[in-house]
């Protein structure tokens, strides 16, 4: 009988042990902090901030690294010799390269030219290489051609991460958010808002509300320069800007496969301004900076709370913090990079400011 084996013993092995070791990082890894923002209790809709800086590697893309890696392993794609190699603007760069150095794994970040200096050092802390681009759009192809002359591995976030999460539970961050709402005067969000880069987080929390049969609405807030939005408005998946946006981590020039239409209930498109004035004004009242993505989720977090409040609506608001300011200092917190990139936060501070000094929305 003739037979074929394909599977190497200390190549299993070594699986075997990477996925061991995986999964003993999220055992050390207590759960993220679940933050009230202070608002009057009179208002009657509270608004709380999933804290995901608080990862080992400062961001939200933490939980995406561990789940794309461990899909990797399991699938057969990572081996103990195999090069990883992402398409990223920065903090799944930097999560995948902990996870590649734990597992004593070459890995090169494909980004573009404009990523934070910041951000790229973070990288190369973590052990990893960074290959830049000047067209962002060029990044995909340029990870996937250089995956493959390796003869490595391209991890392709936009891909999997949708499918790379179990969506029904198993400690991912929708479960984690309603188990920390339990105890709180509305523990059912009226929404959960969150940008999207991938698509992967909306997906996986507008899946589990589903399954879990919630009322809770799934927000998407989407920046300048990203295809997620008109595309959702003209419901044409086509669509592509051929512009990355310059809010890292969220916003893509085209519409990713791990983005799921249908689970979302509502988008938003923030202006790129909002998104840092937001940022600022939030790190005033907390007294920490975020970053700029935070500052586009809270934009729609307060737009809508604003619109609960006209409506005489109570009810909770979930949003993310998805990473610390501390990675932008020369950029989105820089006064200069600010009037470089010809933004004016002057207005949508002002809307802010009235926003969180009567809770009404004047635009």
């Amino acid at each position: 009988m003739e037979q074929l084996d394909r599977c190497d013993a200390a190549d299993r092995a070594w699986v075997t042990e990477a996925v061991g070791a995986v999964e003993a990082d999220a055992n050390r890894s207590a759960d993220t902090h679940l933050l009230p923002f202070p608002l009057p209790r009179e208002w009657g809709v509270d608004l709380y901030l999933k804290d995901e800086s608080v990862h080992p590697t400062g961001s939200l893309k933490h939980r995406l690294a561990r789940s794309l890696f461990l899909y990797g392993l399991c699938n057969g794609w990572i081996g103990p010799r195999t090069t990883v190699v992402e398409a990223s603007s920065g903090s799944t760069a930097v999560s995948e390269a902990y996870f590649a150095r734990m597992l004593d794994l070459p890995f090169i970040a494909v980004m573009p030219a404009s990523t934070s200096a910041e951000k790229i050092a973070l990288i190369e802390f973590q052990g990893g290489k960074c290959h830049l681009v000047d067209d962002p759009s060029t990044a995909v192809d340029t990870a996937r051609r250089l995956a493959a002359d390796l003869r490595g591995h391209f991890m392709d976030q936009f891909t999997y991460a949708e499918r790379a999460t179990d969506w029904r539970g198993n400690n991912n961050i929708a479960e984690s958010i309603f188990n920390q709402m339990s105890r709180e005067r509305h523990p059912l969000p009226a929404w959960v808002v969150v940008g999207a880069g991938t698509g992967g987080t909306s997906a996986t929390i507008g899946r589990y509300v589903r399954y879990q049969r919630y009322p809770t609405k799934i927000c998407v807030v989407d920046p300048e320069n990203s295809a997620f939005y008109p595309a959702y408005a003209a419901g044409d998946w086509s669509v592509s800007t051929g512009r990355g946006s310059r809010i890292e981590g969220i916003g893509r020039p085209v519409v990713e496969a791990s983005f799921q239409p249908h689970v979302v209930d509502r988008m938003f498109e923030v202006p790129d301004a909002a998104s840092l004035a937001a940022m600022r004004a939030a790190s005033a009242v907390l007294g920490r900076r975020v970053g700029g993505s935070t500052g586009t989720n809270l934009w729609g977090a307060f737009a809508l709370i604003a619109e609960m409040r006209a409506a005489g609506v109570p009810g909770s608001v979930v949003t993310l913090l998805c990473d610390g300011g501390e990675r932008y200092a020369d950029t989105y917190y820089a006064d200069e990079w600010v009037a470089a990139a010809g933004l004016d936060l002057a207005p949508h501070l002002r809307v802010l400011e009235s926003f969180l000094a009567s809770g009404q929305w004047r635009g």
